[in-house]
């Protein structure tokens, strides 16, 4: 048995490092994309929640907020081995934005193609793309997770208030 349970240590953290970084992959490599060629504005145009910003912002404008917000959010998360209060924050962004990415499933038209025995079918592009962000946020809520965790453990042996170590001040 002593084997397997370093297997299963040994996949845990394998699993850790590719959720985390792969997570800062795939954020860093979409928001750079914005500054490109990668547009969202068929997307967001058809959410109830969002469409408004074209009338403040311009599609290019847009689209550079959209990747410099996530290419942030990737590096916050990337810290999180000296910095996890800035990956905490990392990762709450990225929940945000993958929260507004999963609403444009139930906006975006095309997004179901045909329905194959009654069961609706995803086009590849916007559904499955689109669902992919279910997984990723997923490891974004994990990642917010385990950076708090990481927070509250350095609090606990530093004697350092957990908010303070935050930079929360003041009271309420």
């Amino acid at each position: 048995m002593p084997e397997i349970a370093a297997l299963a240590r040994a996949a845990t953290q394998a699993a850790r490092l590719v959720s985390r970084y792969g997570l800062v992959v795939v954020l860093a490599w979409i928001g750079g994309g914005k500054y490109v060629k990668m547009d969202s504005r068929v997307l967001i145009e058809h959410s109830p929640l969002l469409s408004w910003v074209y009338d403040v912002l311009s599609v290019h404008a847009v689209a550079v907020s959209l990747g410099t917000t996530e290419i942030v959010a990737a590096c916050l998360i990337a810290v999180r081995p000296r910095w996890p209060q800035l990956s905490a924050i990392g990762s709450a962004m990225t929940v945000v934005l993958f929260l507004g990415t999963l609403s444009f499933l139930f906006t975006s038209p095309g997004v179901v193609v045909t329905f194959a025995a009654g069961f609706p079918v995803l086009s590849a592009q916007p559904g499955q793309f689109l669902l992919k962000d279910l997984v990723l946020i997923g490891v974004a809520f994990w990642t917010l997770g385990e950076s708090l965790g990481a927070m509250a453990n350095r609090s606990k042996a530093s004697g350092v208030p957990i908010e303070e170590m935050a930079g929360i001040h003041g009271t309420v």
